[in-house]
């Protein structure tokens, strides 16, 4: 992570320990928060991305595919469409309510997706039952790193494929909204916001890759272009879809109007018509079972 931005998130978490930090990555949600999750967070920041990492593992018409974290099911309703009606797709994550809100939404084209409430840790299905596995965001709020690439290698049958991302540092937008959160609300809620960004390095990638049982292993870095729209409204709505939502709810009317007017004021040099343009990059690692 460049110095710069592993500066910030230093900054925001010096009162806090690795423990703490590990305990604020887990993404839990109500069922109204996961709403606007898949409102904010999954249409705008993790959707543009999601056809990139579903087609990085190659997936073809009646593979099987597994999508670990899915949230409310940006990446797993691609993957539907990939593998089509003779497919079959299974979606899993920890968070009862980002499960409730993708069993809500209308059914994607092509295979059918099946929604499990489950850990990456313990996935509780069948060896080498599945041809693709797609993580996407994910794989940072992991607790043990290394089992949940062990049980994704373990469910993939022979030449089945990995893909999953994460995020190449903090990003224009988290940023900002880190450094407002410092201010106007306090350098711990900032700290725990900004942990969704401290991923593993590349080498730590591989290796976890490697030692877990993959061949093949390969890291490449994407870059994509997020558009944000009306940048008054989007933060609050945003942040009332992160796990920080209860703390933002209990700050006072100044100082959530004071952090959406900080935030719109630094993204103000990516001013694209009625929102923002600014450039995300992520690591994409893909690998393969033999």
């Amino acid at each position: 992570m460049p110095g710069r931005e592993s500066a910030l998130l230093a900054h925001h978490g010096q009162n806090l320990g690795r423990e703490q930090l590990s305990t604020n990555r887990q993404f839990q949600l109500s069922n109204d928060a996961a709403e606007r999750y898949a409102r904010c967070g999954a249409r705008y920041i993790l959707g543009p991305s999601a056809p990139s990492l579903v087609d990085a593992a190659r997936p073809s018409a009646g593979e099987r595919v597994l999508d670990v974290a899915c949230g409310t099911g940006v990446v797993a309703r691609v993957a539907a469409e990939r593998v089509g009606p003779a497919g079959r797709v299974t979606g899993v994550d920890l968070n009862q309510g980002m499960i409730t809100v993708a069993r809500s939404l209308p059914a994607a084209k092509g295979a059918p997706i099946e929604w499990l409430e489950r850990s990456a840790l313990d996935l509780g299905l069948d060896d080498a039952s599945f041809d693709v596995v797609l993580c996407q965001q994910g794989l940072q709020f992991f607790p043990d790193k290394a089992r949940a690439l062990e049980e994704m290698r373990r469910v993939l049958d022979r030449g089945g494929r990995l893909a999953l991302s994460v995020w190449n540092g903090v990003g224009a937008y988290h940023r900002a909204v880190g450094d407002a959160l410092a201010r106007f609300i306090s350098p711990e809620t900032a700290a725990s916001f900004c942990a969704s960004r401290e991923g593993p390095s590349r080498a730590d990638l591989e290796r976890l890759a490697t030692q877990a049982g993959f061949s093949d292993v390969q890291l490449r870095i994407d870059r994509i272009d997020i558009h944000l729209p009306h940048m008054d409204k989007f933060t609050l709505e945003h942040l009332a879809g992160t796990p920080i939502a209860p703390t933002l709810a209990a700050a006072s009317p100044d100082a959530r109007a004071k952090l959406a007017a900080s935030v719109s004021k630094q993204l103000e040099r990516y001013a694209d018509g009625d929102g923002v343009k600014y450039p995300e990059e992520t690591h994409v690692l893909t690998a393969r079972v033999q």
